[in-house]
Order: C-alpha cells, then sequence, then structure tokens
C-alpha cells in the first residue's frame, strides 16, 4: 500500500509498506480521506515523541475492509470516520474498533472533517465548561476547525454571546460565518471587551492569553485550557484568588481521554456526529491535499493561513 512516511531527517515521503492486519479489539479501515490537524504539526516539530520513520495522520473516513478479534464482522464494509493513533496518511488503517463511527449516509468527505476535533468541541461546551443557557462565551483560536464547531455546540447549548478571536482580519471574516456575534483581533482582547466578563473561555493559546482569560471570567466563570498554540510555559494561577471569585481552571485533553476512556469519546463524537447529519452543526472543508501534499497542507497549518478543516485525499 502507499502510505506518507515522516522519515528521521523530517521530510515526508510517499512509500510502498505491507498492508497492517488489525489486532484484537481493532479495524483495518481502507482510507478515503484523512484529516489535518494541529497534532500533525507537533509531531513534525518533535513535540510528539514518535519513532521515526512514522507513518503520520490521526483521523480518517472510510470503510472497513478487516476486524480483529472480538469486533463483530458484520462492521465489515461500513462507511466510518475514526480516531486514531498513527497511520491515517496510507490507503490503510489500523484504528481502535471503539474510536470508529459508522456515519450513515453523511459522505465520506464530510465526515473526515470531523475528526478529533469535533468531539473535542462537543466536550468542551457540553462537558468540560458545563455551558448553560443565557452564558456569554468566548472562544480563542475562533477561525480554527475546533473553534468554528465550539460556537454552534455553544449556540445549540443556549449561550446568549458569543466572542471569537482570531489572528488576522481574513479570519475574523471567515469566522463570523458561525454564528459568533462578535469576534475581535488578538491584539484586541481583552481591552475590546470594555467591562463584559465571559462565563466561560476557551483557551488552546495558553501564556498571558491565558493568563489575562482568568482575570477577566466572571464569577463563576469556567475557563477550560485545551492547548499551547504559542508557548508551552507554564501558567501560573493562584487558587486563592480563583476560590475567592469563584473562578474555575479546567482542563481537556482529548489524546489522553482516547487512551484511558475511549468510549466516553465515542460517546461525544457520536453525538457531534449527528448533529453534523441532522444539519444543525455543519463541518467546513477549506482545503483537500494530495498525498504527496502533506508537507505543503501541514506547513500551512502551522503559519496559521489554514481556515477551517484541511483534508488529505488518498483514495
Amino acid at each position: 500500500m502507499k502510505a506518507v512516511v515522516l522519515d528521521t531527517d523530517d521530510h515526508y515521503r510517499i512509500a510502498e509498506l505491507d498492508e497492517p492486519t488489525p489486532g484484537p479489539g481493532e479495524v483495518a479501515i481502507r482510507v478515503a480521506y484523512a484529516g489535518i490537524q494541529w497534532g500533525d504539526t507537533m509531531v513534525r516539530d518533535g513535540h510528539f515523541a514518535v519513532p521515526r520513520p512514522f507513518v503520520p495522520g490521526f483521523e480518517a473516513s472510510g470503510h472497513i475492509i478487516a476486524v480483529g478479534e472480538g469486533v463483530d464482522a458484520g462492521r465489515v464494509g461500513a462507511a466510518v470516520t475514526t480516531l486514531t493513533g498513527s497511520g491515517a496518511c496510507a490507503e490503510v488503517v489500523l484504528a481502535p474498533a471503539a474510536l470508529t463511527l459508522e456515519i450513515g449516509s453523511v459522505p465520506l468527505r464530510t465526515a473526515a472533517g470531523l475528526g478529533w476535533g469535533a468531539p473535542t468541541a462537543y466536550d468542551l461546551i457540553n462537558t468540560a465548561a458545563h455551558v448553560r443557557p443565557g452564558e456569554s462565551v468566548l472562544i480563542h483560536a475562533a477561525a480554527g476547525s475546533v473553534g468554528t464547531l465550539a460556537a454552534q455546540f455553544a449556540r445549540l447549548a443556549g449561550a446568549d454571546w458569543i466572542t471569537g478571536v482570531v489572528g488576522t482580519a481574513d479570519r475574523a471574516d471567515y469566522a463570523a460565518q458561525f454564528g459568533y456575534d462578535r469576534v475581535l483581533l488578538r491584539e484586541e482582547f481583552p481591552a475590546k471587551l470594555g467591562d463584559e466578563k465571559p462565563d466561560v473561555i476557551l483557551d488552546p493559546v495558553g501564556g498571558s492569553t491565558r493568563t489575562l482569560g482568568l482575570q477577566r471570567l466572571a464569577a463563576h466563570g469556567r475557563l477550560v485550557a485545551y492547548g499551547n498554540l504559542a508557548t508551552y510555559e507554564p501558567v501560573l494561577a493562584d487558587t486563592n484568588d480563583l476560590l475567592m471569585h469563584g473562578k474555575s481552571l479546567l482542563t481537556y485533553n482529548s489524546n489522553l481521554l482516547g487512551r484511558t476512556d475511549p468510549e466516553r469519546l465515542a460517546d461525544s463524537a457520536r453525538r457531534a456526529l449527528d448533529l453534523v447529519a441532522d444539519g444543525k452543526v455543519r463541518t467546513d472543508i477549506t482545503a483537500e491535499y494530495a498525498l504527496g501534499d502533506l508537507a505543503t497542507a501541514v506547513r500551512r497549518l502551522a503559519e496559521g493561513t489554514t481556515l477551517g478543516k484541511s483534508i488529505l485525499r488518498v483514495a
């Protein structure tokens, strides 16, 4: 089979590899599309310690072609979307059966746009932050795949006012399509909030953005940290100050959840998929790349020029 390999010299190459055989609890999927996400930039840049050569790709859509021990053989042939630890940028990928969801009438291309971003966005709003009707929500990285989905989930949860924060004017125009009441540029945060204090802040940025967010939270507000786009330097919070104002600093790690409680992550992915299937939430695939163009796709994502979701066409 053809696969993209990230080699020891940090370059992506297309290689011919043997098709993998599913082990217990696994399925083999003939890949139609692979999703491109921030984890791909972290692997490329060495923030995830993975052995090289490495077949990248953490999410895919396609058809199940084989199952391992303990998996219902009746699943063979099903159209699915899946979350996996590696290998999606190949013609066949192995994935945990628990994190492989049948997509019904949802097109394979659309399903590829869900990936890890959909359950992450769903959980940020509904599980971690527990957004309540009438609350205000502020979402950093508002034009990305998680941000555009989170805005829609927040509206469905009853949020009364949703603010997005982005890096450029072009990204602000794009984010505005997804139900934000207002989109600010990064340099306008937090000054343009005036006296407003959000009930919920979703923060994948870290650093000074996280510190400012904690300061600006409303009483009983919740800031959910789920990444470090800006810096990996630790952010220190005064727990006594948080306690006095009833503020909460929460974290969410979908990668860890997928390894420790895959059924729980799969439930959130299914709920997100159902909302897409019902037309209540939409994914927006803005770029589609050929298998040999993964390096370009990952570079553009890292540079911040990617809007919404990018996918890799495999089949």
